[in-house]
């Protein structure tokens, strides 16, 4: 992993969120070449803790916090556990899953976008809709799963019945794939958008799940549609 690591943290330490002493507010003037919505966009990001925090500690994005958060909460990732990250790029969710399986785990990832590689992680460049991108993330996994990881999400629209549609698609197609490597016990989680996830996939998951909810990391930011539905104790002996 590039980077510090948090003083007294580490795999398997707490990720809260930032704290510290209040932060003088950034405010950044619309350049000529610049449109509103990219001055707000950068003003954001040079007032967020989690951005600053990601860097301090070598995270490739604020998106590792919501992994670790999520993990903090329902005790997903652990020492040995193998790992399979939908959509993985930039690698931050891979670093966190990297960090707490340790060098016993594994860690497979796969995104159309290019990235470099995660230490102690392994990836394909493709789109996980491709059909051939399944049996090569099975080989490069070689063996079953603990848990899978989807944070995939087209590019929004702005159009909220739109972009719950792309997002759930995506949900579903990441659980079709879970079903096929996940052990017994094993977990899911995705991302959805804020209405839940729909109730055939709902249904579906708690057939095939002892527990099903939903959660949003504190590092998801507030006025994001964002939210995650996790699933744990998968029992495949159930499955039809």
């Amino acid at each position: 992993m590039n980077g510090a690591k948090k003083k007294g943290g580490g795999p398997g330490s707490r990720m809260d969120a930032p704290s510290g002493s209040r932060q003088m507010v950034v405010k950044v003037k619309t350049a000529k070449q610049r449109t509103t919505s990219s001055t707000l966009w950068l003003q954001r990001q040079l007032n967020d803790p989690y951005v600053s925090e990601a860097k301090r500690l070598g995270y490739r994005s604020r998106a590792a916090f919501k992994l670790a958060q999520l993990d903090d909460k329902f005790r997903l990732l652990g020492k040995g556990k193998r790992v399979v990250d939908l959509g993985c790029a930039p690698g931050g969710w891979c670093q966190i899953a990297v960090e707490r399986v340790g060098p016993t785990g594994k860690v497979v990832g796969i995104d159309y976008l290019e990235m470099p590689a995660v230490d102690g992680a392994s990836h394909i460049m493709l789109d996980f809709l491709d059909e051939s991108a399944p049996a090569k993330l099975k080989e490069l996994l070689d063996g079953p799963a603990d848990v899978v990881l989807s944070d995939m999400a087209a590019p929004t629209t702005g159009h909220h019945a739109t972009d719950h549609t792309r997002v759930m698609a995506l949900a579903e197609t990441a659980y079709e794939f879970a079903t096929e490597v996940l052990t017994n016990g094993g977990s899911f989680i995705a991302k959805v958008f804020q209405g839940g996830t729909e109730k055939t996939l709902l249904d579906r998951l708690k057939r095939d799940f002892d527990k099903v909810g939903h959660a949003k990391p504190s590092a998801s930011r507030a006025d994001s549609a964002e939210v995650y539905v996790v699933a744990t104790g998968f029992r495949k002996a159930t499955r039809g």
